[in-house]
């Protein structure tokens, strides 16, 4: 294994997304209605869960995200989980065209919130904080509606700059582990997180 360090203050941008790409994330796709009613939303692969109690999630929109524009000023969002055979939906997402949603199938929520047909998952949200951070905004979100999907679905990854998937035979959940009971969050200082 080739390690290398770099101790330059001034970190190159290039290389800095290269060595970020060894980290394998999901892709989501945020989503919102505008003050007009229409759907907007953003292909995002920058979204955590953040807190069991409260149930807290976060994003990370760039500033000058016309998506996040109007996230901000609706004060809600859904995070639509995708799955693996929904690529197009991430690319469309992805993309600067001025309406995604056209040839996009989804719904209204019961909380007036665009939910994409075929999400693995989606968690609808409202604004609890945002936080500056550089040149994106991190947006702490406060669980509202949850809901996953009853197929055994694989989910949508990207890793090293491209979509990639999890194993055909790794589609079951795993059983509950004791020694993962504070996985995602912690109440210890003497926990190995």
């Amino acid at each position: 294994m080739d390690v290398t360090t770099e101790a330059n203050p001034e970190i190159d941008p290039r290389r800095f997304r290269n060595v970020l790409g060894q980290f394998c994330t999901g892709i989501t796709v945020i989503t919102t209605f505008d003050e007009a009613g229409a759907p907007v939303g953003f292909a995002c692969q920058s979204f955590a869960a953040l807190s069991l109690e409260p149930p807290l999630v976060l994003f990370c929109p760039t500033k000058a995200s016309r998506s996040w524009a109007a996230i901000e000023k609706s004060g809600r969002f859904c995070v639509n989980i995708l799955a693996e055979e929904q690529q197009p939906v991430c690319a469309r997402f992805g993309s600067r065209e001025s309406d995604k949603f056209a040839g996009i199938d989804w719904r209204a929520s019961d909380l007036e919130l665009p939910l994409l047909d075929d999400a693995l998952a989606t968690i609808q949200c409202t604004v609890d904080s945002v936080v500056d951070g550089g040149d994106h905004y991190i947006v702490i979100g406060r669980v509202r509606a949850l809901s996953e999907s009853t197929d055994s679905g694989r989910p949508l990854l990207f890793y090293r700059g491209q979509y990639t998937a999890i194993e055909p035979e790794k589609t079951t959940p795993a059983p509950w582990r004791a020694d993962l009971e504070h996985f995602l969050t912690t109440t210890t200082l003497d926990t190995w997180l």
